[in-house]
């Protein structure tokens, strides 16, 4: 009689259970904070903003918070991302090849192998820009103008320790350049100063100067081929100097979140990357688009790392 009484019981236990399990199991179930190591409204904060919209899209039911930690180059946020609980509530955005300076060359508070890598979003090529008033009209005119006046030509780069202060060492390794560098905090400032005058040059990203192409010429591209935002732009190689530059955004957890969390962003981050309606919006904001799944990824930087170690060694 008892067994019968306590067979269903048991029964209806262990489906409570079981549903109890699954609710818990399915991520995310709460809110995930989004750090970001730059400036709200800088072109890291943008692209994640885009990305946001289309989280909400593939997970309605939870949204990003937004947590900014600015300084050292993305290096106090890329150690806030490190250094964060592994549950898969704490994800961030990183910039290579910051990052992985940042790691080999500095006192971080990481390493490469510090993180899980989600997926590569961006890959913005860096430019040689000048006012459009300025006298100098190609990359060539450049080097030999800087060849024939050691240090009279001012070039601005974002850093030290920057993706745009690595492009720098390359050509001078390669070039000379006998240039006067001059170190800004942030793509806005160095903006401001290419405009202002104070500076004659800049190594910028291509999606910082095209909020001012009314105002700035782009004479070169450091990219394997021309870019679709400024098809008429030559790149470097072209002009006869083989230098290739690029600034990635990616997004990254700490390592050793459960991997069917990690297996989870992955998949979304890809739908997002694919999705028609977020390659526009990303086109309309002078983002270049670029997705490489995140082991990908993580070999790409390997493979940089080297380099990266003997530029900054010799610097």
């Amino acid at each position: 009689m008892k067994s019968r009484f306590f067979a269903p019981l048991l029964l209806f236990a262990a489906v409570i259970m079981l549903t109890a399990a699954s609710v818990e199991a399915a991520y995310p179930e709460k809110p995930v904070t989004m750090i970001i190591a730059f400036t709200a409204g800088g072109s890291s904060d943008v692209q994640a903003r885009i990305m946001e919209k289309y989280w909400n899209k593939y997970v309605p039911q939870q949204k990003w918070v937004f947590v900014y930690k600015p300084g050292a180059g993305g290096a106090i946020g890329f150690g806030e991302i490190a250094m964060a609980k592994k549950d898969g509530y704490t994800i961030g955005g990183i910039n290579i090849p910051h990052l992985i300076i940042q790691a080999a060359t500095q006192k971080a508070q990481f390493k490469m192998d510090d993180f899980d890598y989600i997926c590569q979003v961006v890959n913005d090529p860096q430019c040689v820009v000048v006012r459009k008033d300025n006298k100098l009209k190609s990359a060539k005119e450049i080097f030999e103008y800087a060849a024939a006046n050691p240090g009279k030509l001012k070039v601005g780069l974002v850093g030290p320790n920057s993706g745009h202060h690595l492009m720098y060492l390359d050509v001078k390794k390669k070039y000379g350049f006998p240039v006067t560098e001059i170190f800004y905090k942030g793509a806005a400032d160095q903006n401001a100063a290419l405009l202002g005058g104070e500076i004659d040059v800049m190594l910028g990203n291509l999606n910082d100067v095209m909020r001012s192409l009314e105002e700035m010429r782009v004479l070169a591209i450091a990219a394997e081929k021309r870019n679709d935002f400024l098809p008429d732009v030559p790149t470097l190689r072209e002009q006869g100097y083989d230098v290739l530059s690029d600034i990635r955004r990616a997004f990254v957890a700490p390592k050793g979140i459960p991997s069917a969390d990690l297996a989870f962003l992955r998949e979304t981050f890809k739908k997002i990357c694919l999705d028609p309606e977020y390659q526009k919006d990303m086109k309309t904001a002078g983002q270049p688009g670029e997705y490489l799944e995140g082991p990908a990824l993580f070999e790409h930087m390997r493979s940089l790392e080297a380099d990266i170690r003997e530029a900054f060694a010799k610097k």
